[in-house]
């Protein structure tokens, strides 16, 4: 009997990883090579978006940007987060990065899956209700919940 419990508790646990995996994709390899936006700088530091950061589009998500802020189902968006060094504003250390992956299934969050990474490029373990969609719903309702426009790709 405690051998039988012992085998159910490890295989719920090995279930339950593959979920929380699935729940929280990999950052995508190679994202530094897809196409990077214009460096924005936003110095409010009261604002969520406080610091520097860089959007990279893969080519689905380009395509969407092409069509208005209209993107196909797998469409990949990478930010990476910096600290402002100076005054005028350099980049500092990289303090985050966000994924945000168009996928049907996520109805929570407008059809789009959110992911945060530490500098690191490991899960920071973001709700991505409270702490992304908020913000996207606000602002890009109109804009398939993206807050980037092809203008940020000059």
């Amino acid at each position: 009997m405690k051998s039988a419990v012992l085998l159910l508790s490890l295989l719920f646990l090995c279930f339950a990883a593959a979920g929380s995996e699935a729940a929280s994709p990999a950052l995508p390899k190679g994202y530094t090579a897809w196409k990077k936006s214009e460096r924005k700088v936003d110095t409010d530091k009261n604002s969520l978006f406080y610091g520097i950061h860089y959007i990279y589009a893969d080519k689905k998500a380009q395509g969407g940007y092409q069509a208005g802020n209209r993107f196909a189902e797998g469409s990949r968006i990478v930010v990476e987060f910096f600290n402002i060094k100076d005054n005028p504003a350099v980049d500092g250390p990289k303090n985050m990065i966000v994924l945000m992956q168009k996928d049907k299934r996520q109805k929570a969050t407008g059809g789009w899956l959110f992911a945060g990474f530490g500098a690191d490029g490991k899960p920071s373990g973001i709700d991505p209700v409270a702490n992304c969609f908020g913000c996207h719903q606000k602002d890009a309702a109109g804009r398939d919940f993206v807050i980037s426009t092809k203008n940020d790709f000059k």
